[in-house]
C-alpha cells in the first residue's frame, strides 16, 4: 500500500527583476523563470511590474496594469507565453517574393473579379 500526499504549491511572494520572475513559495522553494517568458511583463515599466496581487490563495499572480496572469504551476512546469499574432503578421511584413508589397486591400484579386463587360 502506498500513501500519496499532495501539497499544492502556493506563492508567498513574487519579485520581478530586470531579467527574471522569481516566486517564493509557501513551502520554502524558490522558482525563477526568465522575464522573457512573459512578453507583457518584459515590455512593462518597472512600476507596472511592481504592482501585482497574489490570487487564488497563492495559486497565481496578477499584474492589473498589464493584464498578465502567471500561475505557480505554469512556472513549475512552464512554457513561455506566446505573443498573439497580429494582423500585420497575417498580411506579411515587407514585400512578397516578386518585390511587390503584399495585397492588404480587402478586395478580390484581379483574376477572381467578375467581368463587368457585356456578354
Amino acid at each position: 500500500m502506498s500513501i500519496v500526499v499532495s501539497t499544492e504549491a502556493r506563492i508567498r511572494n513574487i519579485k520581478v527583476a530586470s531579467d527574471t520572475i522569481t516566486a517564493y513559495l509557501v513551502d520554502g522553494r524558490v522558482v525563477s523563470v526568465p522575464l522573457a517568458w512573459s512578453w507583457r511583463l518584459s515590455e512593462a515599466t518597472p512600476a507596472q511590474r511592481a504592482k501585482f496581487e497574489i490570487i487564488g490563495d497563492g495559486q497565481g499572480v496578477h499584474w492589473p496594469d498589464v493584464d498578465e496572469d502567471i500561475s505557480v504551476e505554469g512556472m513549475l512546469h512552464g512554457v513561455p507565453a506566446r505573443r498573439p499574432r497580429t494582423l500585420t503578421h497575417f498580411l506579411g511584413a515587407g514585400r512578397q517574393g516578386n518585390g511587390k508589397p503584399p495585397n492588404t486591400r480587402l478586395e478580390r484579386p484581379r483574376r477572381m473579379r467578375r467581368s463587368t463587360a457585356k456578354r
